[in-house]
């Protein structure tokens, strides 16, 4: 799924990415406990979470996630935009909340990352 496509069904606020909207999602995931993503995510993810701490941009640069959705309304601090600006990762904003988010997404095709491995 590309990330523009993101931004349409969640009705998302892009905030920083506008020249990266047409890269392609494999997986999406969703946390906000930092060290399960670095424990548990291995490929091309969207990265689904409620938090603003400029350790989910490190986070995201580790794994090379490519686009963060900030769910819940949360509004980014001028510093993690310019972290995520810097690194050419996406931030998105949606008024939804994780489970919401995660959910309309699986339902127009975004599967979760254990898919890889499983069959549904």
């Amino acid at each position: 799924m590309k990330i523009r496509r993101v931004l349409e069904i969640l009705s998302a606020e892009l905030i920083t990415g506008k020249d990266l909207l047409d890269e392609e999602i494999d997986y999406g995931h969703g946390s906000d406990l930092m060290s399960d993503v670095l424990a548990f995510v291995q490929n091309n993810i969207l990265l689904l979470t409620g938090l603003i701490h400029p350790q989910v941009v490190r986070t995201a640069e580790l794994l090379d996630i490519k686009a963060i959705t900030i769910v819940r309304g949360k509004v980014p601090s001028d510093e993690l935009i310019a972290m995520a600006k810097s690194r050419d990762i996406v931030l998105i904003s949606t008024t939804h909340s994780l489970f919401t988010a995660s959910g309309i997404l699986y339902k127009h095709g975004l599967m979760g990352e254990e898919t890889a491995h499983i069959e549904i």
